[in-house]
């Protein structure tokens, strides 16, 4: 019986030499892995959909579903893992490129860990450097210890140190690989939200069901930070996006406490740098 081991779920908004790079690094990386390419286009008008034809033609593993309208992030992963036929789920940014040997390493990581349920591989910009891709869940003790204690990796972004694979609240969902178990217990995203925090709540809710999130540093893959969100609205609409979300996932009454809390750390710091 065939089995299909991993499917790659690309959502594309108005990307279209960063999505023709990404599946070339797909394609020229990959090894002894059955897997597909499933790209859901939201309505492109920069010739996305035209310049993928290449991928059609010659990749039988390669399917497009295009939409008439932007459906945001989390419906339109949705779209690709509802069509989907592998056992693992990896969701990319359009603005990714794996490096070689990456997803297969991300693959055989998930595979290891019986208590898996999201997996997200060491994220690096263009230069090479390391980027910050893994988020402590965003609460108000963890603001607290932030912004007055001093332990600025509790809120916000940030790279562990260790070369070794880490056991994290959340990684961001540039590079985004869900197990089986995961899917099973949670299915896709939650499509409350169209852009921004779906990947925090995803890892939330994978540690309510009792799985873990994983970290895996020997896998790299360069991100180009911040594309896909700019073609999907400009810097004003961001914050648009970004404060509905984010009441979405705390709820109305700890958003505004967590509003108040990050608005007092930030005056406390800047008081205790002036007495300084």
């Amino acid at each position: 019986m065939f089995i299909m081991e991993l499917s790659i779920i690309i959502v594309n908004f108005n990307t279209r030499i960063a999505i023709n790079n990404c599946l070339d690094s797909i394609y020229k990386t990959i090894d002894d892995i059955e897997f597909e390419v499933i790209v859901i286009d939201n309505n492109s008008s920069d010739n996305s959909v035209k310049s993928l034809d290449k991928f059609k033609k010659l990749q039988k593993n390669f399917r497009l579903i295009i939409n008439r309208e932007n459906l945001g992030f989390s419906k339109a992963n949705n779209q690709g893992i509802g069509i989907s036929k592998g056992k693992y789920i990896l969701l990319l940014n359009s603005d990714t490129e794996v490096k070689n040997g990456a997803v297969n390493k991300l693959l055989e990581f998930a595979k290891s860990r019986v208590d898996a349920g999201v997996v997200g591989p060491k994220l690096v910009n263009v230069d090479g450097s390391t980027q910050d891709s893994v988020m402590k869940f965003p609460t108000i003790g963890n603001a607290v210890r932030a912004f007055f204690l001093g332990k600025p990796e509790y809120f916000g972004k940030h790279a562990p140190q260790s070369q070794n694979p880490v056991e994290v609240d959340a990684v961001v969902g540039a590079a985004f690989l869900i197990t089986p178990l995961a899917i099973k217990k949670l299915g896709g995203l939650n499509e409350k939200y169209f852009f921004y925090y779906e990947d925090l709540d995803y890892c939330r809710n994978v540690n309510k069901f009792g799985l873990k999130v994983y970290y895996y540093p020997d896998s790299i893959v360069t991100h180009i930070h911040g594309l896909s969100g700019k073609r999907i609205t400009d810097e004003k609409n961001q914050w648009r996006r970004l404060i509905p979300s984010s009441k979405i996932y705390h709820g109305l009454a700890k958003y505004y406490l967590l509003t108040m809390v990050l608005w007092l750390g930030q005056k406390w710091q800047k008081f205790v740098k002036v007495i300084k």
